[in-house]
């Protein structure tokens, strides 16, 4: 079997992977059905022309106008070039029916989850933004800054001011966890879905493996703290 091509941010941290659901889902999605796969590296300012080159659809922004972004998967041995989260899980659980991720017609329940939890995490977005930009090389930050000053037309400094913008932002993102520890108490056993471990369980591990990537060691600690230290063991547990 070719090896699937994912595409991928680099930055100066060890392993350079940091990116979340973007990428990082894909990768535990990957690991879980045990297809091989292999990165290509793009940086920031080079992803539109790149993914011009190899065909990939652009989305649209609010005014029309279009974007490139990742996620984007190349499957070589189908020749499909897939953009967009959710269908490249869905395309992966359909051309590779081993280990499923959308158990027991879970695709609606998993659909709503993700909706959820992405809107909550929308409302405590700019903390974890600020701290992507402090991990990326230099020619990445440089245009991730300009192009977020841009998107929240506001000073990056501000973004995440320390004080009461940063203790908002920290309220946001407890309540995101609170409200996702509410779904997993809806069933026994360690997934969302109980003992059937599922997507929806990715796209959790995803989100903490960003935060655990980006943020100081002291904000993740807390982060782990939440819960008795159940969003740690997860992301220990999915990877």
């Amino acid at each position: 079997m070719i090896p699937l091509i994912l595409y991928d941010f680099p930055s100066k941290l060890e392993g350079n992977h940091w990116s979340p659901s973007i990428t990082w889902s894909y990768r535990f999605a990957l690991g879980y059905k045990n297809l091989p796969f292999r990165v290509e590296w793009v940086e920031y300012p080079d992803l539109a022309p790149r993914m011009k080159e190899i065909g990939a659809k652009p989305s649209k922004r609010l005014d029309g106008t279009e974007k490139y972004t990742l996620p984007v998967l190349s499957d070589p041995n189908t020749g499909a070039l897939v953009t967009d989260s959710l269908e490249i899980a869905e395309y992966l659980e359909k051309t590779y029916l081993d280990k499923p991720i959308f158990s027991n017609k879970s695709k609606g329940l998993i659909r709503a989850f993700d909706s959820v939890v992405i809107n909550l995490l929308l409302a405590a977005f700019k903390f974890p933004i600020v701290r992507t930009s402090e991990i990326l090389n230099e020619r990445s930050a440089e245009f991730y800054i300009a192009t977020r000053e841009t998107m929240f037309e506001e000073k990056f400094t501000e973004l995440s001011a320390e004080g009461l913008k940063r203790e908002e932002h920290w309220t946001n993102l407890e309540r995101m966890f609170n409200t996702s520890q509410e779904w997993y108490d809806k069933e026994e056993g360690k997934w969302l879905m109980g003992d059937v471990f599922s997507y929806a369980d990715i796209i959790v591990a995803a989100i903490l493996f960003w935060l655990k990537r980006v943020l100081h060691d002291d904000e993740w600690e807390k982060i782990a703290s939440w819960h008795d230290g159940k969003w740690a063991k997860l992301l220990v547990d999915v990877e």
